[in-house]
């Protein structure tokens, strides 16, 4: 099936890396006008360079006054808002509860659901404003697994789900779908740093930690940023139009996280 987004005007925050990046892809690809932001000037001048009609703002989503002038961007370059995709997130801290050090447990929160938060109390009034539309948390499958000695993480992606479900039945009446998607082991730099923290917090190797990862996965493999960022799109299109309140899992079967 193929799914076009022509003139859908679509916010991605850190779009320029990782999931983001293949979001930014797949959405100008299917004719959105996309903005995104990133906290790397580099990488948005790369990815910005690779989609000439992309348009971008360095912005931490953690930051009110990042947010603020995020929005102001987003107002002057697409003149509106159909669909925000929350993906900004960090891995945080790993260890065990008593060995997290407060300041990382805070700046887990403040960017994984805070700063999702922030977006989407300044995206609802234009979604609104264009007569409905979507928005896109990215949770994960620690949002609905427990995750030992990672539990910032996991108390900011099971409050992705609670937050998603909850805008989804106040948004219903103004035609604004809210879904969150929750991936697996994605294949990148991001979770070979995970994995080799989990590695180091516990004793092994990196090669063994891999392997304990996947083993709990059904299908045995790591999932790809664009598998997400498929998900991504089809709810974000009309192909999704009755698709609210969801938590979707993109994970080749994550059984078990460890």
């Amino acid at each position: 099936m193929e799914i076009s987004l022509t003139g859908l005007r679509v916010l991605i925050t850190a779009g320029a890396g990782g999931i983001g990046r293949a979001m930014t892809d797949v959405f100008h690809q299917a004719g959105a006008r996309v903005h995104i932001c990133d906290v790397s000037q580099l990488a948005l001048d790369e990815t910005t360079k690779a989609f000439s009609e992309v348009t971008a703002t360095r912005a931490d989503v953690s930051s009110l006054d990042d947010v603020d002038r995020l929005f102001a961007d987003v107002r002057s370059q697409l003149g509106g808002l159909d669909c925000l995709i929350n993906n900004a997130g960090i891995a945080g801290p790993t260890g065990k509860v008593e060995e997290i050090d407060v300041t990382e447990w805070e700046r887990c929160i403040a960017v994984d659901l805070n700063g999702m938060f922030y977006c989407t109390r300044l995206a609802i009034p234009m979604i609104k404003q264009a007569g409905g539309g979507s928005v896109v948390n990215l949770s994960s499958t620690a949002g609905r697994l427990a995750f030992p000695y990672r539990t910032p993480y996991a108390a900011a992606k099971w409050g992705v789900v609670g937050f998603s479900k909850s805008l989804s039945m106040e948004l219903g009446e103004d035609k604004i779908r809210v879904n969150a998607i929750q991936p697996g082991v994605v294949e990148g730099e991001r979770q070979d740093e995970v994995i080799a923290n989990k590695a180091k917090a516990v004793g092994i190797s990196f090669e063994e930690q891999r392997k304990i990862s996947l083993e709990r996965v059904s299908m045995k493999q790591m999932v790809s940023p664009y598998d997400i960022a498929n998900m991504a799109m089809y709810l974000a299109s009309p192909v999704g139009a009755t698709i609210t309140g969801q938590a979707l899992s993109v994970c080749a079967g994550v059984e078990m996280l460890g």
